[in-house]
């Protein structure tokens, strides 16, 4: 197989193996639809958005709060949303003091409120005892005990996430970036939905 041949065949492998993940997350679309109420809700009583994520998920949530405070696609007011991986000054302070593994609960302590909604992202889904993703598992941990709902957004087996998270969305793969990849979708499915709900007459979020 020429070389060229060989590299339309991991082409057309990576392009097959997203639509088959993406297609298996049709079982989750009543997850979803929760999502889609939970956030909904916190932005009718004047609640906030806080979400977080490390490397590519770092980057999703950061994308994902941009969906709010600026717009998905409809012209309205700015939503009040927060991405707690933003900051790098936080993130080495907190992390070169005391521990990285604390960097997002430690923000959550600060800027969470009950009825407020973490968003937790992770390929893994996060620990509360190995390395992996440990920072959201805890920060997640911390979200559930000041009251605030807590929508994950998961791979592989889901995690620590499947266990804390009010509503965990987890994505049949292990693959890191073909669960991102679905992590992307969803992302952008709620904020369609959720701009829908809070902004065009007649929508609904249940």
């Amino acid at each position: 197989m020429t070389p060229t041949r060989i590299m339309e065949a991991l082409i057309i492998d990576a392009l097959e193996q997203g639509i088959t993940a993406r297609s298996d997350l049709r079982k989750d679309v009543d997850k979803i639809l929760k999502a889609v109420a939970i956030i909904v809700s916190a932005f009718r009583d004047g609640k906030k958005i806080l979400a977080a994520g490390n490397g590519g998920s770092a980057a999703d949530a950061q994308h994902f709060v941009a969906e709010f405070e600026a717009r998905y696609s409809l012209e309205r007011r700015g939503l009040p949303a927060l991405c707690l991986n933003a900051n790098g000054s936080t993130l080495t302070a907190w992390a070169n003091d005391f521990t990285f593994d604390a960097v997002f609960a430690r923000q959550i302590e600060a800027h969470g409120r009950p009825g407020d909604v973490f968003i937790a992202l992770s390929t893994g889904g996060g620990s509360l005892t190995e390395a992996h993703s440990r920072n959201v598992a805890l920060a997640a941990k911390k979200a559930k005990e000041m009251g605030l709902f807590v929508v994950g957004l998961a791979g592989r087996d889901g995690g620590a996430l499947k266990e804390i998270a009010d509503v965990c969305i987890i994505v049949k793969s292990k693959d890191t970036a073909r669960i991102q990849e679905c992590h992307m979708a969803i992302l952008h499915i709620l904020a369609e939905l959720v701009e829908r709900a809070m902004f065009v007459e007649g929508a609904t979020s249940a």
